[in-house]
């Protein structure tokens, strides 16, 4: 039969262009940092616990502030808040590579997790906005094909511009990759000015999350110096409780405004794929940063070897990811996922087996395992997350799904640096972090066989304004 699909018109395939740049800046940048760690360190003289939050803090930015920069894209236009997002992304990508110290470097990076949650929805409002009805298809898996490339490709190429450059050039090459994108979009995606604009940002839920998800994180940190009885820790862990209780009173009394409004916040099975995201993400963010921390400190290996050593797990993650698709119509959301949490554990327990003598290619099948569990899990549980929510909810679902996924990596870091800081050695620190990463994996699988599912549910009975 011959395709009958609308043909993309040639503004609208630039326009593709454009964002699949932006796609790449975006997922790219999360990947990149992992193995240039080790050459900050030494230049600014610090060590792992801090500079983990070159990624943990952009991370936590990025992952708690995605869902007001959704809601700004609604409220203001889509590619308006593209363009602030990418102007605050450069500016401190720009300061991130002349960065004078590691407090600045630390400050910039976490600022630029402010431009990310502005880019992040906004392009993926604008895929869908400029591609034809049937074409939507087609803009889901350009998103994802792209992320899957870009997270392969950014270990590789972080380490091979921190090798022949230096770690500054990863900053750095974000300015022209980002000048390129706006360019194309400015001249080839129309603004949209959105008739409804009477939507609030909940500020008080995301002050009351953001302050309590760093609490934690501080307290995870320090205590590697401090100790647990320390009455720093123990104030820090009880302003985070406190904290995450003062959120979820605002959220109930923020009514439809709230930043997890109430018809998704009880949904039970949208719940269940957000807790099994936010354990299963423990796993990944600390392959991250783990194995190549391992392949430079242990085995000596440079910054862009030690990039392509995790080129095992990426690949087989953008292939999985390629192959799941298919598999969702063919065998429903709770297999894969399961599969994929049994995958990420097995990776996690295969890996975790390391001494100061473990060769790297003992490391590769567990890697492929790996990769794997990543695939096959986060491309199907956001389908299944999405499919549980009223369609009207959908854009919302996506961003909060990923929140759940950029704080559990955060909280993952951070409990992973404190195992491996108070290890006699860093061999010893990530086989007993892996080990811990692995039971997480477990848990994420009873979740998933318990209560993930994939069926949409029954539109509420009144629409959702």
């Amino acid at each position: 039969m011959a395709d009958t699909k609308t043909p993309l018109t040639r503004s609208q395939f630039l326009g593709l262009m454009a964002l699949t740049f932006a796609i790449f800046l975006i997922a790219n940048d999360f990947t990149a940092f992992s193995v240039a760690l080790p050459a900050m360190e030494k230049e600014f003289h610090s060590d792992i616990t801090t500079t983990q939050w070159i990624i943990n803090g952009y991370a936590l930015v990025f992952g708690v502030l995605i869902i007001s920069g959704g809601r700004l894209a609604d409220m203001f236009g889509r590619r308006r808040m593209f363009f602030l997002g990418t102007f605050i992304f450069c500016v401190f990508s720009l300061l991130g590579g002349l960065a004078v110290d590691i407090s600045m470097l630390l400050v910039s990076r976490a600022l630029m997790g402010i431009g990310a949650a502005m880019i992040w929805p906004a392009v993926l409002g604008m895929t869908y906005q400029i591609m034809p009805d049937d074409r939507a298809g087609l803009a889901g898996g350009l998103i994802m094909t792209v992320c899957g490339i870009a997270n392969a490709i950014g270990p590789l190429l972080g380490g091979t511009l921190t090798d022949y450059l230096s770690w500054r050039w990863i900053f750095f090459i974000n300015l022209p990759i980002a000048a390129l994108a706006l360019f194309v979009c400015w001249k080839e995606i129309p603004d949209e000015r959105p008739e409804n604009n009477n939507e609030r940002i909940d500020y008080r839920g995301v002050a009351s999350l953001s302050l309590s998800l760093f609490g934690l994180l501080l307290a995870l940190d320090m205590v590697v110096d401090v100790g647990f009885k320390s009455p720093l820790i123990i104030g820090l862990l009880s302003g985070f409780l406190i904290l995450m209780a003062i959120f979820l009173h605002v959220e109930k009394r923020a009514g439809m405004n709230a930043l997890i409004p109430e018809d998704v916040a009880s949904n039970r099975k949208f719940f269940a794929a957000g807790l099994a995201t936010l354990l299963l993400s423990v796993v990944f963010f600390a392959a991250l940063l783990y194995i190549p921390q391992f392949l430079t400190k242990i085995r000596d290996y440079s910054a862009m070897r030690a990039g392509a050593g995790l080129l095992p797990m990426m690949v087989t993650f953008g292939l999985m990811s390629f192959i799941s698709g298919h598999l969702y119509e063919k065998l429903g959301a709770k297999i894969i996922v399961s599969a994929g949490a049994i995958c990420l554990g097995g990776g996690m327990y295969l890996l975790s087996h390391l001494t100061k003598d473990t060769q790297y290619s003992s490391l590769i099948f567990g890697m492929v395992v790996l990769g794997a569990g990543i695939g096959l899990f986060y491309s199907t549980i956001t389908t299944a997350a999405i499919t549980v929510v009223h369609p009207s909810r959908a854009s919302l679902a996506g961003a909060i799904l990923y929140m759940f996924q950029i704080a559990g990596g955060a909280i993952g870091l951070g409990m992973n640096t404190t195992i491996v800081a108070m290890a006699p050695d860093i061999a010893t620190g990530i086989d007993r972090a892996f080990t811990v990463n692995a039971y997480l994996a477990l848990a994420g699988l009873i979740v998933c066989l318990l209560y993930v599912g994939g069926e949409r549910g029954k539109p509420d009975p009144k629409p959702i304004q």
